[in-house]
């Protein structure tokens, strides 16, 4: 019998040749080095030739549930090489199963996340035990394709891609195609990926001042070093500040000035995405309102005019030129110039914000809030709106009068 050794050493001859494995099962080699699984059957009398895949798109386990499968249909009479394989209970191929799991979960999942899902199962899990019965994919087998993803050393990867098949045997489990989820126990073989590392974050006050300090004396884009100080003032994730648009600054120039995040553009489930209620609000401190309005350019303006430029400011507020947001190594860049480089980084002015508060004795729902965590108890948040956004408000101005000073 074949191995998944020695399909792996088969190396080319002068002459083609195969490698029997069992039930007509063989793996045929080329001269030019191409390897593929084929079956020998016979179909009214006469031998017949079944070509099931190459090495390495398909496996020696994916290859002799295919001959499995060949063998049933020439039981029923059928040609295996022109007929349908069977799409009923647990003949269902595993990835067909996977692609009705990934249509059925689609709509609750962004863009760029359903597409790296599907595109992890098409490259590593398809090829490999795709054509299989769902039925009768087991451990051994998910452990060996899985193993092929831990030789590239991606372990993380690997691990992503077990919860995925187990995603899919359990939708297979909730549609009665099968009784088990035999990718549930894999992680206990695979290798663990080293913990996850912080981002580097300055958890002093007077570090966080020198890096402020530090980034000014940089020779870099003035719009670069604003959006540097607007992302610590706001603690935001950078891919906000980025996308910022006068649109979402509220009341600029009144009592109650406010950066109203959409939803859309948080990180957020795609269903939340779609409510407003999810919007981000962020009370603008001193400031941070001093900030955008020295890069409106009308410190100095009446404020009858400054009304008037508010109604009509739209497109991106830390604007590179031409629409351009600004790039996205940009602000990590200007910290490394500023000889923080290891020490700081841009979201680590999030973890800073969170320490300095939560160590000035600030209420901790009030930092996980200001910092879009979800609260843990949702029915006070939902009745407690107006009084938080004070609180807020309050917290992010004592954060920027530690920060950069009355």
């Amino acid at each position: 019998m074949l191995t998944n050794a020695a399909v792996k050493a088969a190396r080319p001859r002068a002459a083609a040749y195969k490698l029997f494995d069992q039930g007509g099962l063989h793996l045929y080699v080329a001269p030019t080095g191409r390897k593929s699984f084929r079956m020998k059957f016979r179909l009214g009398g006469k031998e017949q030739l079944l070509t099931i895949g190459a090495v390495p798109e398909v496996t020696l386990d994916a290859a002799r549930a295919r001959c499995d499968q060949a063998r049933e249909q020439l039981g029923r009479g059928e040609d295996p090489r022109s007929c349908e394989l069977p799409q009923t209970g647990k003949a269902r191929a595993f990835e067909h199963v996977a692609r009705q799991w990934h249509t059925h979960m689609r709509p609750r999942w962004t863009e760029v996340h359903a597409g790296d899902v599907l595109g992890s199962l098409e490259r590593d899990v398809f090829p490999a035990i795709g054509a299989m019965p769902i039925g009768a994919v087991t451990v051994p087998v998910i452990l060996n394709a899985l193993r092929v993803i831990e030789e590239r050393g991606s372990l993380v990867t690997t691990g992503r891609v077990r919860q995925r098949i187990s995603a899919v045997f359990a939708y297979a489990m909730a549609e009665d195609l099968v009784d088990q989820d035999p990718a549930a126990i894999v992680s206990r073989a695979l290798t663990p990926p080293a913990p996850a590392q912080h981002h580097p974050a300055l958890l002093e006050i007077e570090d966080a001042r020198a890096l402020l300090a530090g980034a000014e004396l940089v020779d870099v884009a003035p719009v670069v070093k604003l959006a540097s100080r607007f992302l610590a003032l706001t603690a935001v994730r950078f891919a906000a500040v980025r996308g910022a648009r006068w649109e979402e600054i509220e009341d600029l120039d009144r009592a109650a000035p406010l950066w109203r995040v959409p939803a859309a553009r948080m990180k957020l489930a795609a269903a939340k995405k779609l409510d407003a209620k999810n919007d981000h609000l962020v009370p603008l401190s001193r400031q941070a309102v001093e900030l955008l309005r020295e890069l409106r350019g009308d410190m100095h303006q009446g404020r009858e005019n400054m009304h008037q430029q508010d109604a009509n400011m739209h497109g991106l507020v830390f604007d590179c030129g031409g629409g351009r947001m600004i790039g996205e190594k940009s602000i990590g860049a200007l910290y490394d110039r500023a000889g923080f480089e290891g020490r700081h980084v841009p979201h680590g002015w999030r973890a800073s914000f969170s320490t300095m508060m939560n160590e000035k004795g600030a209420d901790g729902a009030d930092i996980e809030r200001a910092l879009a965590h979800t609260p843990k108890d949702k029915v006070k948040a939902a009745y407690d709106r107006s009084a938080r956004l004070q609180r807020l408000r309050d917290l992010f101005q004592d954060w920027s009068d530690m920060l950069v000073g009355i």
